[in-house]
């Protein structure tokens, strides 16, 4: 679950339960949240610009959810001091401690942006993960486009071969550029929204918590009507008014996170399917299982390792492989390890 602020207003049993004496000590915090990040959109490859935005606008949201605490904390400073100035007793202390849970409420709002950072650098995650794969997008198509071109320009050039070797090698990047973009999606979007609505709740919960405690200070105010010249009745509920802010500082500290745990199956899935790897890796090297026959056509991210080092043997046009071909094999199979679906 997540913690209590250490930074409390005022819910700490070593300092007075008022607003009153923070009054002037503490400055308001203009945190600037500008970096020369700002720019990095600017220049963001077209895979991942979409959630680059995203990424940027919950920037903006986080800053106005620190904005609403500071603001908060100074509307609750005001509240205390509109309260003293009116010299009425109930009225200044009950008064006071309203600011004190406001102050608080401004404080979870502080909490809630800051676990909102968190939820936001996990989206980095694929965004990086997308920008990373747009490269080697680019080349295969690049290579893709050249093929054709010469096709088209000199059936018969000698580079044809080159190029569909080099092909090769950038339809095996891609695919492992492809999957890794795929889990990674998965489980990051999974883990942030997570963090994220885990977020909500406990700021939602702890609000709910805030705003009971504060609505029983309402009732120590003594409303009744008086008519000119007489007094009303001496305020005396102080001790009963700051066993209210008592009564909220334990809550909160009794509070624990319920929320269900979102479920993950990569792991195991990983594990699982580790030992087909190696039997399917066993199988190929041993020209088993693999059909040779098969016709050469670009290779799709969808299709399996299997036909993929059916593909490399035939664009090559060899039986026996050379040492390169080993380690583009090699490096494939132990990527899909990871990635085996």
């Amino acid at each position: 679950c997540f913690s209590i602020s250490p930074t409390l207003l005022t819910f700490q049993r070593n300092r007075t339960i008022s607003i009153r004496s923070r009054r002037d000590r503490e400055p308001a915090s203009n945190r600037h949240r500008f970096s020369i990040a700002t720019f990095r959109g600017l220049q963001q490859p077209e895979l991942s610009k979409r959630l680059s935005k995203l990424i940027k606008s919950e920037n903006s949201a986080i800053g106005a959810h620190e904005a609403a605490g500071r603001e908060r904390g100074s509307i609750a400073a005001q509240l205390s001091e509109w309260g003293e100035s009116t010299e009425d007793d109930a009225i200044s202390d009950i008064s006071d401690k309203l600011g004190v849970m406001l102050a608080e409420m401004g404080e979870q709002e502080d909490v809630f942006a800051q676990n909102l950072e968190d939820y936001r650098g996990v989206l980095k995650h694929i965004r990086n993960m997308e920008a990373s794969v747009q490269p080697s997008r680019d080349q295969r198509q690049k290579v893709t486009d050249e093929i054709a071109k010469l096709k088209y320009k000199d059936p018969n050039s000698p580079r044809i071969v080159t190029l569909e070797h080099e092909l090769v090698r950038a339809e095996a990047q891609s695919l492992v550029a492809e999957a890794q973009l795929s889990n990674t999606t998965r489980t990051k979007l999974k883990e942030a929204f997570d963090i994220h609505t885990a977020a909500v709740i406990e700021r939602a919960e702890k609000q709910i918590i805030l705003a009971r405690h504060t609505r029983r200070l309402l009732n120590f105010i003594d409303d009744s009507p008086v008519v000119p010249g007489d007094s009303r009745r001496a305020y005396d509920n102080e001790f009963e008014a700051r066993a209210v802010l008592e009564d909220a500082e334990a809550d909160l500290r009794a509070w624990h996170s319920t929320v269900e745990p979102i479920t993950s199956s990569a792991d195991v899935q990983a594990n699982g399917h580790a030992d087909h790897v190696q039997d399917d890796a066993e199988s190929v090297l041993t020209n088993g299982g693999v059909d040779t026959t098969a016709p050469l056509r670009i290779f799709r991210p969808r299709r399996s390792w299997r036909s993929l080092l059916c593909w490399l043997l035939k664009s090559c046009g060899c039986e026996d492989l050379d040492c390169f071909l080993l380690m583009e094999i090699a490096s494939i199979a132990m990527f899909h390890v990871h990635l085996y679906r």
